[in-house]
């Protein structure tokens, strides 16, 4: 796959962090109300579909889920708002705070603080305690709504989080791990950074291998950290654990390129620890502890990703879809657009549009990113990240009012290791700065939405004295507002000074809302609440408020439920234990196309003989043109898209079936390899069945909710025959009530018709395909004879 210059996801995340590349978070949530423990048939009906549960363990899910498994969030919260809250925004600095009091408590579901980190010993921590600590220690006399909670141990942001969160009980904390400048290390007292190895060898040997007592210290010590300090759970942001050479923060690659190799299931071992620790702790609370990612969104650090197998120990998945564009390279472009265009210059310049096993799928986009993990994951799991925050560039030409232009640059941010980037933003343009590692500007055009208001709005605010501006400051030029209706994407586009900021606002961050409603999705989160704003009449000026969260909330509040199952279509309730697993890929920076090892194992007691068909779904970020090599015959049989993205991607899944070659059987414990081979990544492929013998099952891997495991013997089982429903509408045996199918006709999902006797249903929208001969995966469902 080309490299179009190792898109970044990277987002401000401390002090002296620096702009070179990726960042991000996410968010995520606990249940924060203590809940009887009822019996286990019970919590396992509130099981979120698809979450991995640890064995022997009485999980009290219900205290989080419903019966459907969907988060309960309150009444006037159908979808999830996750704000990142960050730690160092304390206004010791002489810059304006944003405290606890300051969060719209009664418009967001979930609070992340950002950030913890791992210190030398592989604990999770947030320092050492004083009053300096701004997580439990800090405090804000004389300031109206901070006055600290006399009952509680500690005090600092941790106090207040809980003294708010007694009077809004439905809103969950999550205390978040790492981000960009503490993935790899973390800053002591005096704010110099501590190059520890954090996550990277935490979780991974300098030789590649896991280091487990590393994984279980950690673990141990995070369920100790969420009940001293009343969290709902924890939220990893791990940047990153990808095989891509030199991924992450540049001040990492000398702990993390050597342990490339092991990274992914370094990665896997650490979320599965964390995920059955905090099941226990769970179990014996009576509550159910979450746990949550911030996961990239860019093609290119997916791909060193493997499949993401981390998937099913997840509450949800935090996508971090921002920072697609920005001064790590020359490409100007949008921060966090909702679609591709066609037209994204990064990506043209790779060849990614011209590259005929891609399809035309432009992968630096929300919608992209969604798909992704929407091919193993219910929608209702994946939350997508918006950024209250700008990014952007100066001296640009070409492009469209600076869109899709250019800003090259060889004057890099020190620290960074580039030797070309792109020409960032700075100044006034520029008030959410970071240091490169000479403690100078780094260039990014990092602004919150408040002063990007303001820039639009031709106001000088009275708070530019604060981060070091002259009082009597002018704006030269005129920040005009720019749209795009198909990226769905805000700019300010500064003529007279060639000065491009991508931004966020009402109308953006009302379209991805109706988004999320639309297709199920679980809901949002932000990077920063600090970075939303209100307008100030008194002032004449906007400044720090909740527009933007407003926006959201009023949205989501009356939705619809968000979508609960991961599949589209009914599949078998009873499973069987054959294990399917991707392994043996090649390191990211060789892994193109990407080539892994199919591994199928036989844990049943029955031999499968040649021609047993194995079908699955993979998301459609990916084209349907996967194949393998070694005589399955691997086709898609039904795509939910064709063609380029421009616009969106129009479905979720492309079905594939492969079969056991004729000659070819496979005996109880055996296992057998097939290699694979597709051009986009992927992640992990879900609603597996199998069939043969007349009878299909599912597979017990896709821990589905309502299958039950099964065993068919020794033998072949005879067909169980499918109860026939009885076609909604009909007039009983004999008689069609639904009207004919026409050839001519468009029908949308849901429609019924009637064909050959029989009454149809249509999965998705279809025109032209005859009822009865789309097969079992096709677009039609037989209802039954009318």
């Amino acid at each position: 796959m080309p490299s179009p210059s190792r898109p970044r996801s990277g987002r401000r995340a401390g002090p002296a962090a620096f702009l070179a590349a990726a960042a991000a978070a996410a968010g995520l949530v606990l249940a924060g109300l203590p809940a009887t423990v009822s019996h286990a048939a019970d919590q396992e009906s509130c099981r979120p579909d698809g979450l991995f549960k640890t064995p022997g363990v009485d999980v009290p899910y219900c205290s989080v889920y419903d019966s459907a498994g969907r988060e309960k969030m309150g009444a006037d919260h159908q979808r999830r708002v996750i704000g990142y809250f960050t730690g160092w925004r304390t206004g010791r600095d002489g810059r304006p705070a944003y405290l606890a009091k300051d969060i719209p408590w009664d418009k967001i579901t979930h609070i992340n603080y950002a950030f913890a980190h791992v210190d030398s010993g592989n604990r999770l921590s947030v320092g050492n305690d004083g009053a300096d600590n701004p997580a439990t220690g800090m405090t804000w006399p004389g300031v109206a709504g901070a006055e600290m909670d006399p009952e509680l141990p500690y005090q600092g942001h941790f106090n207040l989080l809980n003294k708010f969160k007694k009077q809004h009980p439905e809103v969950k904390t999550l205390i978040s791990v790492g981000g960009w400048a503490e993935t790899g290390g973390h800053f002591d007292e005096n704010g110099d950074r501590v190059d520890s190895g954090g996550f990277y060898s935490m979780a991974t040997n300098a030789d590649g291998s896991v280091n487990e007592a590393g994984i279980d210290t950690f673990a141990d010590s995070a369920v100790d950290f969420i009940r001293k300090y009343g969290f709902n759970g924890v939220d990893i942001d791990y940047e990153y654990p990808t095989t891509m050479k030199d991924a992450g923060n540049p001040l990492d690659r000398s702990i993390a390129n050597g342990r490339r190799a092991g990274l992914v299931e370094g990665y896997g071992v650490l979320m599965k620890t964390l995920r059955e620790k905090l099941d226990r702790a769970g179990a014996a609370d009576g509550k159910h502890y979450m746990l949550t990612v911030a996961a990239p969104s860019s093609g290119y650090l997916l791909r060193g990703m493997e499949t993401f197998q981390v998937q099913k120990y997840l509450d949800y998945v935090n996508i971090m879809s921002y920072d697609l564009h920005g001064a790590w390279n020359e490409y100007v472009g949008p921060n966090a657009s909702l679609f591709d265009d066609g037209k994204d210059a990064e990506l043209a310049a790779a060849g990614v549009y011209t590259t005929s096993q891609y399809g035309g799928t432009g992968y630096l986009n929300t919608d992209w990113a969604y798909h992704y993990f929407r091919g193993s994951m219910p929608a209702g799991r994946i939350n997508i990240g918006l950024p209250y925050y700008t990014r952007g560039f100066k001296n640009v030409t070409g492009g469209t009012d600076g869109l899709w232009g250019r800003a090259p640059s060889t004057e890099c941010p020190a620290g960074s290791g580039l030797t070309k980037c792109g020409d960032g933003a700075t100044g006034i343009d520029n008030l959410w700065h970071d240091l490169d590692t000479d403690g100078k500007e780094s260039p990014a055009g990092s602004n919150p939405m408040w002063h990007a208001k303001n820039l639009e709005k031709g106001v000088v605010g009275d708070y530019i004295t604060d981060y070091g501006f002259p009082a009597d400051t002018r704006l030269t030029g005129t920040y005009a507002r720019k749209y795009d209706s198909t990226l769905v994407a805000p700019w300010l586009w500064n003529a007279e000074r060639k000065v491009f900021l991508s931004t966020e606002d009402e109308q953006s961050v009302n379209t991805k809302a109706d988004y999320v409603v639309d297709r199920g999705i679980g809901g949002t989160m932000v990077w920063e609440l600090a970075g939303d704003y209100d307008w100030n009449a008194a002032t004449g000026q906007y400044e720090p408020g909740s527009t933007l969260t407003t926006a959201m909330y009023e949205k989501f509040k009356s939705a619809a439920p968000y979508g609960a199952t991961r599949t589209t279509v009914d599949l078998p309730t009873e499973a069987l234990d054959i294990d399917v697993a991707f392994g043996q890929f090649p390191l990211g920076d060789s892994n193109y196309p990407i080539s892994p090892k199919l591994t199928v194992t036989n844990n049943t007691r029955t031999t499968l003989p040649g021609g047993t068909e194995f079908r699955f779904d993979y998301g459609t970020s990916a084209p349907a043109n996967a194949k393998d090599q070694s005589g399955w015959g691997t086709s898609a049989i039904r795509s939910d898209h064709t063609g380029d993205n421009v616009g969106g991607l129009k479905g979720d899944f492309h079905r594939v079936s492969l079969k056991l070659p004729s000659w070819q059987s496979l005996a109880p414990g055996a296992s057998v390899d097939l290699d694979f081979v597709y051009y986009l990544p992927v992640s992990t492929p879900s609603n597996w069945t199998v069939t043969f013998g007349g009878k299909t099952y599912a597979l017990e891997g896709d821990l589905a909710r309502g299958t039950t495991v099964v065993d068919p013997g020794s033998g072949t089982p005879d067909p169980t025959p499918t109860p026939t429903p009885t076609p909604t509408g009909t007039g009983g045996p004999g008689q069609c009530a639904d009207p004919a199918w026409d050839a001519g006709e468009a029908y949308g999902g849901g429609s019924t018709v009637s064909h050959g006797g029989h009454a149809w249903k249509a999965k998705w929208w279809t025109r032209g395909e005859e009822p009865g001969t789309t097969g079992e995966w096709g677009v039609w469902q037989d209802l039954g004879a009318c």
